[in-house]
């Protein structure tokens, strides 16, 4: 039409850069560099994957000929866990409030108990194990005692955490009538978190239970420990038996912790 003018199209921005082949090499660049930082020689395992199968054949056909004992050493594993898990639930329950912040009645108490609690969070669950068993000797009290310690280290630092985010106005009103600080902590402070502590709790027992049955590898009792010896004197279809009573029960120990947690929500 007469008297308008043509309406220009906008220029259409410019075509992005095509990254990807940019990010393929900077990571196989970066896989590189860290196996020869490593000394990881990719060649000689991509040869041993064939002795990596032969070896793994080996546990083809388990064996339970003394499935008794198997049961009575899992039944220890077990056990081993559960008092683990309540060691470390005392320990956790008596530091926690001093290890949150808005709770601690003192700052030294508050630093020393946050830093008691990494301390314990620090040190793995095997070297534990292997400190207790060369003081007190092989059986399932050096396991126990590992995981109790272990394991209150992370459990204290969440139920802190957990303490430190319940209502700043819920801790004033107990300290406006006067309270205490153990009144303050169970009138107030545990109410509010108990929840989510046995949540917590029960997420702890089902992780202590594969932990106990690694333990028994620095003799730390329970069904690891038979399975160490199984490995040092290559009866392997016994091992592959334990191996298999270990998964079943973890299975079902997992589907009975995701049960007992929805319960709790």
């Amino acid at each position: 039409m007469a008297g308008t003018q043509a309406i220009e199209a906008p220029v259409p921005p410019p075509r992005p850069f095509i990254l990807w082949p940019l990010y393929i090499f900077l990571g196989t660049a970066t896989v590189l560099a860290l196996s020869n930082h490593l000394n990881i020689d990719i060649q000689a395992l991509l040869w041993g994957l064939g002795d990596i199968t032969e070896y793994i054949g080996r546990f083809g056909t388990p064996e339970l000929s003394n499935f008794p004992r198997v049961a009575s050493l899992m039944a220890e594993t077990l056990a081993m866990a559960v008092w683990g898990t309540a060691l470390a639930v005392i320990i956790a329950v008596m530091l926690a409030p001093l290890a949150a912040r808005n709770l601690s009645p003192n700052p030294i108490l508050y630093r020393t108990a946050r830093e008691t609690l990494n301390a314990l969070r620090a040190l793995p669950d095997l070297l534990i194990a292997s400190i207790f068993v060369a003081a007190l000797g092989l059986g399932p009290l050096p396991g126990v005692l590992a995981i109790g310690l272990h394991s209150a280290g992370f459990l204290g630092k969440v139920l802190a955490e957990v303490l430190e985010r319940v209502d700043v106005g819920t801790y004033e009103a107990m300290r406006s009538v006067g309270a205490n600080f153990p009144q303050i902590v169970m009138w107030a402070g545990w109410p509010s978190a108990l929840q989510e502590a046995v949540g917590y709790t029960i997420f702890l027992i089902d992780r202590n239970v594969r932990v106990a049955a690694i333990l028994g590898l620095v003799g730390a009792g329970g069904i690891g420990m038979e399975l160490t010896v199984s490995f040092r004197l290559f009866q392997y279809d016994r091992a592959a038996g334990l191996i298999l009573v270990i998964l079943i029960v973890i299975l079902s120990i997992d589907y009975v912790s995701d049960w007992a947690r929805r319960l709790v929500r």
